[in-house]
């Protein structure tokens, strides 16, 4: 499986961006997917997932902020972000959740200045 993940931009604090990642192979309808990213010098985190059946989760950090959506279709998950703050800023990927367990992919960055 391969992983592309594109929609990353420069915005200002309160600015919002919508992430995609396109996922190759046949399998994306029944995997758990989650959007991570991962800040200049720090790890990579789990930030939001949405289950097989389109159950959602989010991180504290982004809750109320983030919306992950899916659409099997287009073997597609989105990240629609909101109300953005310099703290989002960082490499963002989509993968497995709740762990990534396919090749990561190059990411997209993310820069919200203040």
């Amino acid at each position: 499986v391969q992983l592309q993940a594109c929609g990353g931009g420069l915005v200002q604090a309160g600015g919002s961006l919508r992430l995609s990642c396109l996922a190759s192979g046949n399998i994306f309808s029944r995997t758990h997917w989650g959007w991570y990213r991962q800040p200049p010098g720090k790890q990579r985190e789990l930030v939001a997932t949405i289950t097989a059946l389109g159950s959602t989760n989010y991180g504290a950090a982004v809750k109320g902020r983030f919306t992950i959506s899916r659409d099997n279709a287009k073997n597609t998950v989105y990240l629609q972000m909101n109300s953005l703050k310099p703290e989002d800023t960082g490499d963002y990927y989509c993968n497995t959740a709740p762990r990534g367990k396919f090749t990561w992919g190059q990411g997209t960055l993310v820069t919200v200045s203040s």
